[in-house]
């Protein structure tokens, strides 16, 4: 399998991570793209993807998969003999995906278009605005806030074990130094979480 990423992107890092816990790493070719200089827009990128957006992943038999989470996805099937992150009974997959769609709705998102409203990256491809990158910034520190309370006395975010929830959830925290977000003193909680997370090797891929 190759996955064409850019390996600063919040994203290609959570499928990285993804699959060092599964240990499949070695089994994939990676493939740098350069979207600050528009190589995503490509028409050979755009056959790849019609969204434009990294990562994507090009299976053995010539199948592209983009979005994230689908090629977590693929992972998770192709290899149920690695360690499962996504849940093992019906119920722990129900609500692994609750957390992942909380994430993706009420933090990742609102990381992003702080960056892309706020930064001017990509001020040459859309038309930024910066009061709404403000409001998404304020909606980030809301879900700090939440995440903090949520892992009082929890070492994950779900059950007693790893899972995508908090890949994805730790790389959206740590992308967010671009945001100039930083987890506040008294996250004491959230703080705990991320050194926790921080010191798993997966965590530097």
């Amino acid at each position: 399998m190759k996955i064409y990423e850019t390996k600063t992107a919040p994203n290609p890092r959570r499928v990285r991570m993804f699959l060092a816990e599964k240990g499949l790493l070695e089994q994939v070719e990676f493939v740098e793209v350069d979207i600050e200089k528009g190589a995503n827009l490509t028409p050979e990128f755009t056959a790849m993807n019609p969204m434009k957006k990294v990562p994507v992943a090009e299976l053995d038999d010539g199948t592209y998969l983009a979005e994230t989470m689908a090629i977590c996805r693929y992972a998770e099937e192709a290899h149920p003999e690695t360690p499962p992150l996504l849940g093992r009974t019906p119920l722990e997959k129900a609500e692994i995906e609750q957390w992942l769609r909380w994430i993706d709705f009420y933090f990742f998102m609102p990381t992003g278009m702080c960056f892309q409203h706020t930064s001017g990256y990509f001020k040459d491809r859309m038309n930024p605005i910066a009061e709404w990158g403000e409001e998404c910034r304020t909606l980030v520190e809301k879900f700090l806030d939440f995440l903090n309370k949520h892992l009082e006395g929890r070492d994950y975010i779900y059950g007693d074990s790893l899972t995508a929830a908090d890949i994805n959830a730790f790389t959206t925290v740590a992308f967010n130094r671009v945001n100039r977000i930083s987890i506040k003193p008294e996250q004491t909680h959230l703080q705990a979480w991320f050194e926790r997370i921080k010191a798993r090797p997966s965590a530097s891929v």
